[in-house]
């Protein structure tokens, strides 16, 4: 970015704008969510959030459950960056960035408990159903950390269970058979940037580029806060953090309408 854009960026931030002419905390439209995009997976979703498009999806697989709970299922989430979404992005293993959008999506959905784990348990210490989301962005033009999250929750929302034909899931055959998941406990997040005085959401590239710090927080349908992530290479004070905290809840509301 050059010092230009950056100073009028900063400018337009200055006077309650964007460089995009929106409100600081103001989504980018369209905001839509589609619902069942493919055939193959047991839940998906896509969500479009201006320009920016991420895809999710849900497969389910029966697997030894974990030695430390034995009477409970699996939860796995990986995210996938290709150059596809954005030029800066490249194939091969997952990268950091890839680690962190899998690791906030996965802590949202983990604390929150939205998924009763031990309901897919179906024989202690042997057998247990494994949740898996995947994440790949179609289109990165921001904000992926919250769209993504929006959009595993859609998946998980509409995802069916696959027949068991002696415990082997024969995935020809979808039941109706949905997760046991609370709403109440559906969790999304809103990341809400600092960029010097003023605090944004939905940022675009650009203005995620030039912020201080971010602050994801993950709330659920009651407004309840279940989990916090920091980035960025500048500091928080506590009066910065309840505010950020603030808007995540009231923005999360917003959000919420989109499913």
């Amino acid at each position: 970015m050059t010092e230009d854009l950056k100073k009028h960026i900063l400018e337009l931030l200055s006077k309650d704008t964007r460089f995009d002419g929106r409100k600081l905390l103001e989504y980018r439209k369209p905001l839509k969510v589609d619902y069942n995009i493919s055939i193959n997976a047991e839940g998906s979703a896509q969500v479009t959030l201006g320009e920016t498009v991420v895809m999710a999806g849900v497969k389910l697989a029966v697997e030894k459950p974990y030695p430390d709970t034995p009477d409970a299922g699996l939860l796995m989430v990986n995210a996938e960056l290709t150059p596809l979404a954005n030029p800066d992005f490249v194939l091969g293993p997952p990268d950091i960035d890839a680690i962190e959008l899998a690791r906030l999506v996965d802590r949202g959905i983990r604390e929150s408990k939205i998924i009763d784990m031990k309901a897919l348990c179906l024989e202690k210490g042997e057998k247990a159903w494994s949740v898996m989301i995947d994440i790949i962005p179609i289109n990165d033009a921001g904000n992926l950390f919250d769209t993504a999250v929006l959009a595993a929750l859609a998946a998980l929302k509409v995802t069916k269970f696959p027949k068991l034909v002696d415990d082997v899931p024969d995935y020809k055959q979808k039941t109706n058979k949905a997760l046991p998941i609370d709403d109440k406990k559906e969790t999304l997040s809103v990341t809400v940037f600092k960029i010097g005085k003023n605090f944004i959401i939905d940022p675009t590239i650009e203005e995620a580029s030039i912020a201080d710090a971010r602050l994801t927080v993950a709330t659920m349908a009651d407004n309840t806060l279940c989990a916090l992530q920091k980035g960025g290479e500048h500091t928080l004070t506590a009066e910065d953090i309840a505010k950020m905290v603030d808007i995540g809840i009231e923005k999360g509301a917003e959000l919420r309408k989109a499913l």
